[in-house]
C-alpha cells in the first residue's frame, strides 16, 4: 500500500470514528432532552409514605426502556407540605392524607388561603391510616383526655398527623398551652424521645404496624391509647374523609387489647399541570406491579384496584390515570 493510500485510509477511519462519536453524542443528547424528572413527596424516612414513594420510583425507573421518566422520592415533612410543594411545582406527585386532599381541593382549614387548589388531582388511594397516640407506660395515658397537662410531641409543622391533632384539639377547645410541653419532633425522633423520658406521648397517622412504634416497643415500656368519645363521633359524622378505626390487639407487646380510634386514608396525588403521559406511565408502573407492591409492607396487603380508584378521593382523577384505568376495564 502506498503512503498516500495509507494516509487516505487513516483519514477515513478517523472521519468514521468522529462521525460515530458525533451521532452517539447527538442521540444521547436527544435522549437526555426527552427525559422527564418526577419528584414524589413522601414523609419521614422511617414512615410508610417514604416506602410508598421509594417503591413507586423503583417501579417507574425499572421501566426506563418504555418511558423516559426518571423518578426520585426524597423524605419530606408530610401531607400538608407535600400538597403545597405540588402547588408550587417543587413536586410533581406526593402521598397525602385524604383529609388534607379534601381541604386543599375545597380551600378549607389550612388551605383557606390563598384559594382552593382546584388543579389538585387524585391518582389513587392506598391504605387506611389510624390516628394513634403512643405513650410511655408510666405516663398513665390511656385515652385522649389523659394528654392534658402532659409533655406531648405534637409533630412537625406541615405534617398530616399534626394537622389532624389540631382538628381534634379545636373540637375539644384545647390549645397547645393545655400541654405541659408541646414538642415538634419528627416521627423518626419520637421513639427515642419517649423512651428517654423527654416526652410522655406522641401522635401519628399511619398504617400499622409502624416502624418507630416497633422501635419504641423494643426499647421501653409503651402503650397505645384509645381515641374515642363525643369529639371523635362528631368529626366522623361531619367529615366524609374520617371513619372509625381499630388497631388490632397484640400488634405491639405493650398493647394486648384492641385500640379504638378513627382515621383517614393515604392517597397519591398530583397536579392537572403534570402531563397525561407522565401520570399514565407512573400509574401503569404501580398497577402493573401491584402484586409486588402489596408485598413491600403489611399495610399494603389488602390493596384492591377498584377501591383504590374509588375510595377516599376528593379531588378529580387525573386524565392520565383515567386513561390507564379505562384500558384495564376498571372504568
Amino acid at each position: 500500500m502506498s503512503f498516500t493510500n495509507m494516509i487516505t485510509k487513516k483519514s477515513l477511519m478517523a472521519f468514521s470514528a468522529a462521525s460515530l462519536a458525533a451521532v452517539t453524542s447527538l442521540t444521547s443528547s436527544i435522549a437526555h432532552a426527552d427525559e422527564q424528572f418526577v419528584t414524589i413527596g413522601t414523609g419521614g424516612q422511617t414512615g410508610i409514605y417514604y416506602v410508598v414513594g421509594q417503591s413507586i420510583c423503583r417501579f417507574v425507573n425499572k421501566q426506563s426502556s418504555q418511558n423516559p421518566i426518571r423518578c426520585t422520592a426524597p423524605s419530606s415533612a408530610g401531607s400538608v407540605a407535600n400538597i403545597n410543594s405540588i402547588r408550587s411545582g417543587a413536586f410533581e406527585m406526593a402521598v397525602a392524607q385524604s383529609d388534607w386532599q379534601y381541604n386543599a381541593y375545597h380551600g378549607s382549614d389550612k388551605f383557606s388561603d390563598p384559594a382552593p387548589y382546584t388543579d389538585l388531582r387524585s391518582l389513587f388511594s392506598l391504605y387506611s391510616e389510624s390516628f394513634t397516640i403512643l405513650a410511655r407506660k408510666d405516663a398513665n395515658i390511656h385515652n385522649l383526655d389523659d394528654l392534658l397537662g402532659k409533655r406531648v410531641n405534637v409533630g412537625a409543622p406541615g405534617s398530616g398527623h399534626r394537622g389532624t391533632l389540631e382538628v381534634i384539639m379545636a373540637e375539644k377547645g384545647w390549645t397547645m398551652d393545655d400541654f405541659k410541653l408541646a414538642s415538634e419532633l419528627k416521627p423518626t425522633e419520637q421513639a427515642q424521645a419517649i423512651c428517654d423520658n423527654k416526652v410522655d406521648a406522641g401522635i401519628v397517622n399511619g398504617g400499622h404496624p409502624i416502624g418507630f412504634i416497633n422501635e419504641a416497643d423494643s426499647s421501653c415500656d409503651i402503650n397505645l391509647a384509645n381515641l374515642e368519645g363525643t369529639a371523635v363521633d362528631k368529626l366522623v359524622a361531619t367529615y366524609p374523609y374520617y371513619s372509625k378505626a381499630t388497631i388490632p390487639a397484640g400488634l405491639y407487646s405493650g398493647t394486648p387489647e384492641e385500640i379504638k380510634t378513627f382515621g383517614v386514608a393515604a392517597t397519591f396525588v398530583s397536579s392537572a399541570k403534570v402531563s397525561d403521559d407522565v401520570v399514565y406511565a407512573v400509574v401503569k408502573a404501580v398497577f402493573d406491579n401491584l402484586d409486588r407492591f402489596k408485598q413491600l409492607h403489611p399495610a399494603f396487603a389488602n390493596l384492591d384496584p377498584q377501591k383504590m380508584i374509588q375510595d377516599s378521593l376528593s379531588a378529580p382523577l387525573h386524565n392520565g390515570a383515567i386513561r390507564y384505568y379505562k384500558e384495564r376495564g376498571w372504568m
